[in-house]
């Protein structure tokens, strides 16, 4: 480590840069954001855009005491290295120190944790009528952008910030992209607001009752400290829309912008078959044969595997709706009411931001859309992405079917079954690892029904989807060192039970386990054990905690739930039958 950033170790020192120090410091950056992600993963394309923005961010404002809150964090990474976290991305010893996204844990510099998208404007409207309410004195900024302006929360803020009546300031990042290209008709006003400079007769944010001020090169330091010495300490809302590049400074992630946008650490490879590719190729084919069949996503598409090529080839039959998992939801109850036939791709994170529509749109009016649920379970990720809540959101909705395959056939027979009937809303938990199998588990004459996979005595497996591999490798574990061949029962479907099943399970067996990879409270397992409540049946139930972990070894999550054929054998033989 060695020049303009060596001496910096808070915002204090950036204030008393110069303004070719402050160039100079941009450029280290850059190269220490370049080393260090293209070796651990993460958001690069975002954070390479925003380091002048951030730098003169710091060079004019007061943080802590004036209140700098990012949006979705995906740019937040040059403000970490301002605040005294520089170290995680300068000595490879510290690489993933500190997580993603901004961290108040971490730092007094950041305000919240944020790893979504599109809520920075309504918690600045917060911060800003409460320093009005107390009295106080000092600026409120949001960075809103990198797709973010397309959310519905984006606009509800900035709907209230014009009328708060004092300062806000909203630092609008345009790098002309989301993690995808842009979707939405807001962008084809911000266009027009760039080839103008920020001159034409229409601007959405000036319609909003917004101030407004524009630069051209929001990649220009110089150009940004005098933009933001403009607002700084104003008496009403303002939005200072910059035009920025996304990857900037690294070729290919220029031209590469949405592989660019996050990349997988320099260790990890993927090897085998993956579910993005089934569900590929199966939609691809079901497209050509159905012209009412319509895929959607909401301005994800990387994380469930909608790659360019794939969306090119679906033509019209391919709906990007933007950042937008609300108007996702909605809008394919829309679809399949007027008789399409809809597919909804999201990571298990985003589907939490729909739960509303999840209960209106799709369960009290039976619209029979499909929702693929990617990323479901437990994964070594930051606490703002963790996917664990899905089953508890979507099984307590009165008229979804849930339904977990396990198996590769399996999940493509639920997908085609879903897909063609037209009496409910199907959501189908994908699973992370591809395990071969056959289809008669499924029967969609008898959707939410379960199979025996293997019949014993004494004690029962009750697997949901994914879990299928572990209680398989439990009961295997617990006959060599028992010689208890226990019965393991695939739950195929966890919005509703197979209660002659469970009834059967009655006659000759006096322990159930049931093992879910997401939280239990309100999930599969308790569900089980209260329906076996009045009955002499003992229930032991594996899952997750109702507790946020962040970042922690997929296998530490294991050892911590007690979720390994070791454990669970252990306490089944701990117990008095």
């Amino acid at each position: 480590m060695s020049g303009v950033l060596d001496c910096i170790e808070s915002p204090a020192d950036v204030r008393r840069l110069s303004p070719s120090e402050l160039s100079t410091l941009c450029d280290e950056i850059r190269g220490h954001l370049i080393k260090a992600v293209t070796k651990t993963g993460g958001h690069l394309g975002p954070n390479l855009g925003f380091v002048e923005a951030t730098v003169a961010l710091h060079h004019v404002f007061d943080f802590p005491t004036d209140k700098l809150v990012f949006d979705v964090s995906h740019q937040c990474y040059t403000h970490k290295m301002l605040t005294g976290r520089k170290r995680a991305f300068v000595d490879p010893a510290y690489y993933n120190e500190f997580t993603g996204f901004t961290n108040p844990d971490e730092s007094e510099y950041d305000l919240f944790r944020a790893g979504h998208t599109s809520q920075a404007v309504s918690l600045a409207c917060g911060l800003a009528k409460s320093r009005d309410l107390l009295g106080q004195e000092h600026n409120v900024i949001a960075v809103l952008g990198d797709g973010s302006l397309s959310g519905g929360e984006a606009f509800e803020g900035l709907d209230n910030a014009a009328v708060v009546g004092s300062n806000i300031i909203v630092v609008f990042n345009d790098n002309e992209m989301s993690i995808a290209p842009n979707a939405g008709g807001v962008y084809q006003n911000l266009a027009e607001l760039r080839r103008t400079h920020g001159t034409c007769k229409n601007n959405f944010f000036r319609t909003l009752g917004l101030d407004y001020q524009y630069v051209e090169d929001g990649n220009n330091v110089n150009a940004l400290v005098d933009a933001f010495a403009q607002v700084r300490n104003i008496d009403h809302p303002v939005v200072v829309h910059i035009h920025t590049k996304k990857g900037k400074g690294l070729d290919w992630a220029e031209n590469n912008p949405e592989k660019a946008h996050s990349i997988p650490p320099a260790s990890k490879s993927v090897s085998g078959p993956t579910y993005q590719q089934l569900t590929r190729d199966y939609l691809l084919q079901k497209l050509q044969e159905d012209p009412s069949v319509v895929v959607v996503n909401a301005g994800a598409p990387s994380g469930v595997g909608l790659t360019p090529e794939f969306r090119q080839a679906c033509g019209t039959q391919f709906v990007d709706t933007g950042i937008t998992e609300q108007h996702a939801v909605a809008f394919s109850a829309g679809l399949a009411r007027g008789g399409a036939k809809p597919v909804f791709m999201v990571m298990a994170t985003f589907a939490q931001r729909a739960f509303d529509q999840f209960v209106q749109e799709l369960g009290l009016n039976c619209s029979p859309a499909t929702v693929l649920v990617f990323g479901a379970g437990f994964y070594d990720i930051d606490a703002t992405h963790a996917g664990t809540m899905d089953i508890v959101m979507t099984s307590n909705v009165p008229g979804i079917t849930c339904l977990a395959p396990a198996t590769r056939e399996e999940y493509l027979a639920m997908i085609d079954w879903s897909i063609e009937q037209t009496e409910r809303p199907v959501v189908i938990r994908v699973p992370e690892k591809v395990l071969l199998g056959s289809a008669e588990a499924f029967e969609p004459k008898r959707p939410c029904g379960w199979h025996v996979n293997r019949r014993g005595s004494k004690t029962a497996f009750l697997s949901l989807g994914s879990s299928l591999e572990l209680a398989q490798e439990a009961a295997d574990l617990l006959e060599q060192q028992s010689g208890v061949r226990a019965s393991i029962v695939e739950a195929l479907s966890y919005s509703s039970f197979d209660e002659p099943l469970l009834d059967s399970l009655l006659e000759d067996h006096s322990l159930v386990i049931t093992l879910e990879a997401g939280i239990l409270c309100g999930g599969f397992g308790e569900k089980v054990a209260r329906y076996y409540g009045a009955t002499p049946m003992r229930v032991l139930c594996y899952g997750g905690k109702k507790e946020f972990l962040d970042r922690v070894p997929t296998e530490d999550f294991f050892r911590i739930y007690h979720f390994t054929a070791e454990d669970i054998v252990r306490d089944i033989q701990s117990l008095s039958l």
